[in-house]
Parts: structure tokens; sequence; C-alpha cells
């Protein structure tokens, strides 16, 4: 887990002393760390009684052809680049940005998979 709460340290090194400790609201989830593969979601609860859907497996995307306007269901192949962490591409990993090759072409993930539990693209035009 992950404490998201505020610094300890200041911008120039020196020390803020905190009035209370850590809260529990102020911990962070582990990375979905979503990939290609049969699909597998998760529903959470999150603060203020929200709920956010998790994806750790997807193999379907939802492509947008923006010159034409139409969505279609595309089944996900492989990763081929992914500007956030070049394992990522071996490891297969969907993050936002992720360029994949789908059934209907490249496309670039729009959407935050472990976030949003789905895949939105946009097909590139090369």
């Amino acid at each position: 887990m992950l404490w998201q709460g505020k610094s300890v340290r200041k911008a120039s090194g020196g020390r803020y002393h905190h009035a209370r400790g850590k809260r529990r609201h102020e911990i962070g989830s582990a990375p979905a760390n979503t990939y290609i593969g049969a699909d597998r979601r998760k529903i959470s609860r999150v603060r203020g009684g929200n709920i956010k859907v998790r994806a750790f497996r997807c193999e379907i995307a939802s492509v947008c052809n923006q010159k034409t306007g139409e969505t279609v269901r595309a089944t996900i192949e492989k990763v081929e680049e992914n500007s956030a962490n070049p394992n990522f591409v071996r490891r297969n990993l969907l993050t936002k940005g992720a360029i994949i090759k789908t059934s209907v072409g490249r496309a670039k993930i729009v959407s935050r998979p472990g976030q949003h539990g789905v895949i939105n693209a946009v097909l590139l035009t090369e």
C-alpha cells in the first residue's frame, strides 16, 4: 500500500511536524497492472462511497474511428508501444497512452483500465 498524504519534507529539505498521524483514506491501492487475457474485473469502494472498477485482464477494446465516427469492439492482439515504461511492452501491460495492435488496426488507449474497468481506444491513421 502507498500512503498518499502530505509529504514529511519541505521543498527546502526541512521537516514538517504533523499534528496527526496517517489516515485510512490516505492510503492508495496497488496498481492493477492490466494485461491481455480473459476478462477479470473487481469492483472496489473508494472514498466518498463511490465505486471504481479495476480491470486486471482484458481482451476486448472499444476502438473508435474518428474519421467515420463509428466505434467497434476489437480483440487486442499485443502491446506495441508504451511511453510510460518500455518494460510494459514486454509484459503486455495495458495503460493509458499505450499503442496496441487490434483486429481492426493500431490504436491508442485513451481510458485508464485500472481505474475505469474498460479499454477505450482511438484508431491511429498512418
